[in-house]
């Protein structure tokens, strides 16, 4: 009987001490702080180019360093300006601002080194910012990256003609990249010198957006001298006060004589057409530029063939053969 006692009396002892182990227990898992809670996963991303191709040149904007600037002439022997993702409109000379959705405002590292580079002040900056009718602007967020688009063998100096040691491929197309969250929420909002634009939220069904500026006209084949393109970098050092030529190492050496940036004062207002130039008018329906009754009477519905074969075909040759120029802000020099 003493054995039978002394058993159930440890039997209990050791269900209590089992008992009280497990209350103490539950008790300090109830006291332990909660396990943090699974992060929530970045949102994913995808990249939105946004491309530029014609005589542009940016800067950074003087009012915010997170903006950018991008500015080009409103010159003759150009259509206006052109905005394209899968919805698309035209712009007059003005001020327009893109919006662009939550992105990682990572800034771009330095430029490519075949982007052309050049220095202006503030004053000429501001001066061609307030030239209005003659120029586009856009102010954007700065990109994650400037991805050349296009390069072409060129000579780039700050006299003329440029020196053969100036060669180089230089960019003359890019692409501004953001690494968005969503493809949703890039619109445009602005104010042209003349008339009024409504805010267009642009359609990104494919990850591009363009600013194209398109000739006018085609170059007259008879013209080996891709005179189009030595008038479009003309027209934008002239608005931005720079002092830079181009020049296109296999064109004739007799193009110096006729290039426009040689005697900008006498190819002021873009020279006579050819008769190129009057049949691209006529298809395009630009006929302010056209003299003569029947040839307005021709022109009339004829589809916009110019226009269809940019986009459709990529027809290279329309293309301004000029760089893209990356400009740095300096201080004025004395008695600018």
């Amino acid at each position: 009987m003493q054995t039978e006692g002394h058993f159930k009396s440890t039997l209990v002892a050791l269900t209590g001490a089992l008992l009280a182990m497990f209350f103490l227990s539950a008790c300090q898992q109830t006291q332990q702080p909660a396990p943090p809670a699974a992060e929530s996963k970045a949102a994913p991303t995808e990249k939105v180019f946004i491309e530029f191709r014609g005589p542009w040149a940016f800067v950074p904007d003087p009012k915010d360093a997170k903006m950018l600037l991008a500015i080009a002439p409103k010159a003759k022997g150009h259509r206006d300006l052109l905005v394209q993702a899968s919805n698309e409109s035209t712009l007059g000379a003005g001020v327009y601002e893109l919006s662009v959705p939550a992105h990682s405002g990572t800034v771009a590292a330095t430029a490519d080194p075949d982007i052309a580079q050049a220095d202006i002040d503030a004053q000429r900056l501001q001066r061609a910012l307030d030239n209005k009718t003659a120029r586009y602007v856009i102010r954007l967020p700065v990109p994650e990256a400037y991805v050349i688009a296009s390069r072409h063998r060129i000579r780039l100096d700050t006299r003329y003609p440029p020196d053969a040691s100036k060669e180089k491929n230089f960019a003359t197309a890019i692409s501004l990249r953001y690494d968005v969250s969503s493809r949703n929420g890039f619109s445009l909002a602005g104010t042209p010198d003349n008339g009024t634009f409504n805010p267009l939220l642009l359609e990104v069904e494919t990850p591009m957006i363009r600013f194209v500026i398109i000739p006018g006209q085609f170059d007259d084949p008879n013209d080996r001298c891709n005179s189009h393109s030595r008038e479009s970098f003309r027209a934008l050092t002239a608005l931005l006060a720079l002092k830079l030529y181009v020049d296109i190492p296999n064109d004739p050496a007799d193009c110096h004589g006729k290039d426009p940036q040689n005697h900008p004062a006498a190819n002021a207002e873009g020279g006579s057409w050819t008769r190129l130039g009057r049949l691209v008018a006529l298809l395009s329906e630009n006929l302010a530029e056209v003299q003569g009754a029947n040839a307005a009477n021709i022109g009339r519905g004829i589809p916009d063939y110019q226009h269809a074969a940019m986009y459709l075909f990529g027809l290279p040759t329309l293309d301004c053969i000029i760089p893209i120029v990356m400009l740095r802000p300096v201080p004025a020099a004395p008695n600018s």
